[in-house]
């Protein structure tokens, strides 16, 4: 009985768990939020130099909330394969980029930009859509077990 009650115990820890990485994503993009408008402009050189084609940072708006939304998803578990539980990803990503936005307009010649958001949720819905094609839900439901 003793045995039960500690699995019992041990389940709503390794619940939230499974949102640490989801967490620590927030941090890194909370941490890259904080440059200024001067710090992240000496940046784009180098990025330009992996990347010839850049001429901005919207692909990393792009690429920050797919990474965000798949670690939502692995913190959520295989509930997340319902539909309703992507669109809520999808609404949670794009209201952590609505805040990020806000903390961004604090930050010396960075403003808020609507286009950011959207670029947010287009992201968290590329990861929602890849996630529901069955090859990839498939592999994706082994890695996040």
């Amino acid at each position: 009985m003793n045995q039960i009650a500690t699995k019992a115990a041990k389940r709503p820890i390794a619940r939230l768990l499974r949102f640490l990485p989801a967490v620590a994503w927030m941090a890194v993009i909370f941490a890259l939020s904080s440059r200024t408008g001067d710090e992240i402009n000496t940046m784009l050189p180098f990025f330009q130099r992996l990347f010839p084609g850049m001429t901005d940072y919207n692909w990393g708006h792009f690429v920050s909330y797919f990474i965000l939304a798949a670690a939502l998803d692995f913190g959520i578990g295989p509930r997340a394969e319902r539909w309703g539980v992507k669109a809520l990803i999808i609404v949670l990503c794009g209201l952590y980029g609505v805040t990020d936005e806000l903390h961004q307009s604090a930050v010396g010649g960075r403003m808020m930009d609507a286009a950011d958001v959207r670029n947010d949720c287009i992201g968290a819905a590329v990861w929602v859509i890849a996630s529901a094609i069955p090859l990839i839900r498939r592999k994706w439901r082994n890695i996040a077990k």
